[in-house]
């Protein structure tokens, strides 16, 4: 991905209804300072309620995707003692931001251009997609800062890889490469880094082509399935059934089926 204007932390740009946000400090390897943590909260929030945006993509500029805490501005804290701006932030960005993410009602798409490290790599985990250039990599750096984990991925790794595998990774910090994140489950998919572009860009254009409520529908369901009873989570998928079954898409897709013609969606 291309970089933007280096005072902006935080990129949107929002194109036939793909929105895409872009982690914007390639010097600093796409960190998280508190500046960046707030403008990234503001940007989810914002495209979460856009009905005009029906995809979005979570990708960074430069050589990383996001390498969590920034260190530099950490240490400084520590310096001067602050450390409740140290540990609030947890609840005030990082439990805010993924919260946001996963709450999401249409596809979400992490385009992993480089290195995700500690958040960085829960921010990924968060979205239903993960797309990595073949020079990408996840890397759970917790333990290496005598830190416990955070911004979900207690809850969304084990999904992915299973309870053992998940404390593994978080024990031995290690940068998973793409391939191997493949065969884990971490990844969905890994493009040639000179074809990631492309790849991401077709994808979401798929999905923002979508019917963009029944595809929430779906997120909020399995999302919501993880962590309730069978018979909870048919509840939910009968609600979701009635209120997916009352939208513009669902009738124009009947329409078009016995018409024998491919539906076009609307996001409504």
């Amino acid at each position: 991905m291309t970089a933007g204007p280096t005072d902006v932390p935080v990129l949107l740009d929002l194109t036939d209804g793909v929105a895409t946000i872009t982690l914007n400090r390639p010097d600093a390897m796409n960190s998280l300072d508190i500046a960046t943590k707030e403008l990234l909260l503001e940007t989810v929030t914002q495209v979460a309620a856009d009905p005009a945006a029906r995809c979005v993509v979570l990708t960074g500029t430069g050589r990383a995707f996001c390498t969590g805490q920034d260190l530099k501005e950490h240490i400084q804290l520590l310096d001067n003692g602050g450390s409740d701006a140290l540990f609030t932030t947890v609840d005030q960005h990082y439990n805010p931001i993924v919260t946001a993410l996963a709450a999401i009602e249409k596809p979400v798409i992490a385009a992993v251009n480089g290195v995700a490290a500690g958040a960085g790599a829960s921010l990924a985990f968060a979205c239903d997609l993960r797309i990595l250039a073949d020079t990408a990599g996840f890397n759970l750096a917790f333990a290496n800062v005598a830190l416990s984990c955070d911004t979900g991925a207690s809850y969304h790794l084990p999904l992915l890889v299973g309870r053992a595998k998940a404390m593994e990774l978080l024990y031995f910090p290690r940068t998973v490469k793409a391939a191997e994140a493949l065969e884990l489950g971490l990844a969905t998919s890994v493009v040639a880094a000179d074809s990631f572009a492309d790849e991401v860009a077709s994808v979401a254009a798929r999905l923002a082509a979508g019917p963009t409520v029944a595809l929430g529908a779906m997120r909020r369901s399995v999302s919501y399935a993880a962590g309730v009873t069978f018979t909870e989570a048919l509840e939910l998928e009968s609600a979701m059934m009635t209120k997916t079954g009352a939208t513009a898409d669902h009738r124009a897709a009947v329409a078009a089926f016995v018409a024998k013609e491919k539906p076009v969606f609307e996001g409504r």
